[in-house]
């Protein structure tokens, strides 16, 4: 079994030599220092992704009905996992005090049944504070997509790129229509 590895690996090895000696014949060094600038410059915007949401939340229009959503059943709750804000100190969109939303998020696409339009909705979980005990918890998962795809599944502790990882609950906003 070791030696099959063992062989594997020199066999990688060789493949990998030989395709940088190739790459090597085929691009001089300027072109390669200007393909590795741009890779550079590219990785740069990766945070821009859409399930990166900084620090700023958007809001987009929607029907003001003068009700809190405090049922799983909301339309924009389709794909949310997790404690609802708005039982839990905060607002349908904006974390309680004491908790900031998390730097990733995952995003959903939700039928608004009042115009019949879908929208892409952002899930934030605020992150900083302990979760409290008698918040609605909502598990759903409309077009969810395997754990593999990080933007697309929501069983994942967002919190993890903020400094305090603590999960408290998920507010959800509306970033806009949803291509047809």
């Amino acid at each position: 079994m070791f030696h099959l590895f063992e062989m594997m690996l020199k066999s990688l090895d060789r493949v990998t030599e030989q395709s940088a000696r190739k790459a090597a014949r085929q691009m001089g060094r300027r072109h390669m220092l200007a393909k590795t600038g741009a890779l550079l410059a590219g990785s740069a915007f990766l945070p821009a992704l859409p399930f990166y949401r900084g620090t700023g939340l958007a809001q987009a229009a929607e029907p003001a009905t003068g009700i809190v959503p405090t049922q799983c059943t909301y339309w924009r709750y389709c794909a949310l996992d997790g404690a609802l804000c708005s039982t839990s100190g905060g607002t349908m969109t904006s974390c309680p005090p004491g908790s900031e939303a998390s730097k990733v998020a995952w995003v959903g696409t939700c039928r608004n049944p009042e115009d019949g339009k879908n929208y892409l909705i952002s899930y934030n979980d605020c992150c900083g504070k302990a979760m409290l005990p008698n918040a609605l918890s909502c598990l759903n998962s409309e077009r969810e997509r395997p754990g593999y795809r990080m933007g697309l599944h929501n069983d994942i502790n967002w919190c993890v790129a903020n400094t305090n990882k603590g999960y408290h609950c998920t507010v959800t906003v509306a970033v806009g229509l949803a291509d047809e």
